[in-house]
């Protein structure tokens, strides 16, 4: 297992629709184990590939607050095939650094995707774990959660990265 980087925005990588998963390889195995790795020393309780520079359909989540009952679920090819009700939930990105804001999303989903192994699987999903899955499966898609925002919102925090990383620019 190894810690991998997490691409920030306004990484490319973070913009582009991923690609199916068609093979359910070693490697694959490998990039879910090191996904879990990186996901729980951010930490964090959700990592989409992208997030890691790969740009596949595979995302883990774990909601769960208890660091000693470790359990994420490996989501692959995601399809949300049903939806209902409306929440508005308090969200943040490892990917989008120093910034948490309220979204509204689905309150409830079910999800139709294959697990590590290819296997085609179905879920539903509420409350905080549906906005998580949400906002996973977003990034599969190129979409970020400041996306969700107003403009003013989005148009602060972009100005705000853009003086980040002009700050981290060394003259040569």
């Amino acid at each position: 297992m190894s810690l991998r980087k997490i691409y920030q925005y306004p990484e490319p990588v973070l913009r582009k629709k991923a690609n199916k998963v068609e093979s359910f390889t070693e490697d694959l195995q490998q990039l879910i184990e090191d996904m879990a790795d990186t996901m729980y020393d951010a930490p964090g309780i959700g990592l989409a590939a992208p997030q890691v520079g790969e740009s596949i359909q595979l995302l883990i989540v774990d909601t769960r607050s208890d660091a000693e009952k470790r359990e994420y679920l490996a989501v692959i090819n995601p399809e949300i095939v049903a939806s209902e009700g409306t929440q508005i939930d308090e969200e943040g990105c490892l990917s989008v650094p120093d910034l948490t804001a309220n979204v509204k999303r689905f309150k409830k989903i079910t999800l139709k995707y294959q697990d590590r192994d290819g296997n085609t699987q179905e879920l539903t999903a509420e409350d905080r774990f549906a906005v998580v899955l949400q906002h996973e499966i977003d990034h599969l898609n190129g979409i970020l959660f400041i996306d969700h925002l107003t403009p003013l919102k989005r148009s602060l925090y972009k100005k705000k990265m853009k003086k980040v990383m002009a700050s981290k620019k060394v003259p040569a």
